[in-house]
């Protein structure tokens, strides 16, 4: 992996960001031909897991990735959405099952760490990668490229920068994109459980009043959890000693995985959404959390994150002129993005929403779902992946493939 301090570096494409979906950018990129820089200071603990569908996984088999990571993820078969708001007007259980639209799964989910560091390793065996541990301390775009001013002295010269550097992204601020935030009153907990019935391959997801607690399946009988608090009691909660906080998962369950114990760190982090008004401009893309932040319902986020990266490759080997390619990419992931986070914030606040026509239009959604075959599994389908419209193709199911390679488990 080579490395430089004190130098004026030139590339085709300068990443910037830590995260997998800057780190798949990176090496996306670098495969496709283009010279790559990829700067960033070492990423965080991350106490997350992630579940990728269909797409991603292709993706991820198609750049060698997939068999390191197999083993760390479990395949969720099945879905399954309880009302557990104790409202006068609650929906029916609803169920989704893979196998009614073709696949062996809807998803894998893993920890974090295990993504980044096979992404990173690939990275490591790039000979046009150059890879610095610094981050952008200034980004000033112009008519042929940008400068990025990282915080070790280096100076990168750059066609196009990849902004993955986060929520509050100073590459997108300089590339003079405003963007539109909003929060909920809601903070998500997050860790790793033991529990001793077999989950089954199946993610469950409770609709409670202070937003979704979500079980969601990693190897063995392990399950990772989300559960969304208001911000006073989720500071209660991560401070509770730990046979307490596992008896508060086994109540919140209602005991489906049976005893539970703690199995991993707990962290925190807070509700919100985030939308721009362009994902490109003035030689910078958006990539991942720059460019969207959506609660953690249907594990849409990472999986938007790789769209991003693989459609800004994509636009770039279609076009020789970046501006062209820049506005293409801006077009093909506004209708991804913009769908889901809509999607997404409706769901959420009609959770939150005291109002009775909100919490009936919620349940009637939700009942359509669990006896309307057709739309059911239209709208599995799109929960998994986009229209082709939206879907870079090296996500696309290949029909001269031996087999899908979504269905590996």
């Amino acid at each position: 992996m080579a490395k430089t301090r004190n130098k004026t570096l030139q590339c085709d494409l300068a990443v910037a960001g830590a995260g997998p979906a800057g780190l798949a950018t990176a090496l996306l990129a670098a495969r496709a031909g283009l010279p790559v820089v990829h700067a960033a200071p070492p990423a965080h603990p991350d106490h997350r897991t992630f579940a990728l569908m269909a797409g991603a996984v292709r993706m991820l088999q198609r750049i060698g990735a997939w068999d390191a990571l197999l083993p760390h993820s479990a395949p969720l078969k099945r879905l399954r959405i309880i009302d557990d708001t104790g409202r006068l007007l609650r929906a029916p259980t609803v169920e989704f099952d893979a196998a009614e639209i073709g696949l062996d799964a809807f998803a894998w989910n893993f920890p974090a760490a295990p993504l980044s560091d096979i992404l990173s390793q690939l990275i490591g065996d790039e000979g046009n990668i150059t890879t610095i541990q610094a981050a952008a301390s200034t980004c000033e775009p112009g008519a042929d490229g940008c400068r990025l001013d990282l915080d070790d002295g280096t100076v990168v010269e750059a066609g196009v920068v990849a902004a993955a550097d986060g929520r509050k992204s100073l590459c997108r601020d300089a590339a003079g994109i405003s963007v539109r935030t909003w929060n909920y009153p809601q903070v998500a907990i997050v860790t790793t459980i033991a529990h001793s019935r077999d989950h089954m391959d199946t993610s469950t997801e409770f609709h409670r009043t202070t937003g979704p607690f979500t079980l969601v399946p990693l190897p063995g009988k392990l399950s990772s959890i989300v559960m969304a608090e208001t911000a006073a009691r989720a500071r209660e909660i991560v401070e509770l000693a730990d046979a307490d906080f596992a008896a508060l998962i086994e109540q919140r369950s209602h005991r489906l995985l049976g005893r539970v114990s703690v199995a991993g760190p707990r962290g925190t982090f807070p509700l919100g959404g985030l939308l721009p008004e362009a994902f490109a401009r003035n030689r910078i893309a958006l990539i991942g959390e720059s460019g969207h932040v959506v609660p953690p319902i249907g594990a849409q986020g990472l999986n938007l994150g790789l769209r991003d990266a693989a459609m800004l490759v994509e636009c770039l080997e279609q076009y020789a002129d970046a501006a062209t390619a820049l506005s293409a990419y801006d077009r093909r992931r506004r209708g991804d993005v913009v769908s889901r986070s809509v999607a997404i914030d409706v769901l959420n606040r009609s959770l939150l929403s005291d109002l009775v026509p909100a919490q009936a239009l919620r349940a009637l959604g939700l009942f359509a779902l669990s006896r309307i075959e057709p739309l059911r599994r239209r709208v599995m389908s799109e929960g998994v992946a986009p229209s082709d419209t939206y879907l870079p193709a090296i996500m696309r199911p290949d029909p001269h493939e031996d087999a899908d390679l979504s269905l590996a488990v």
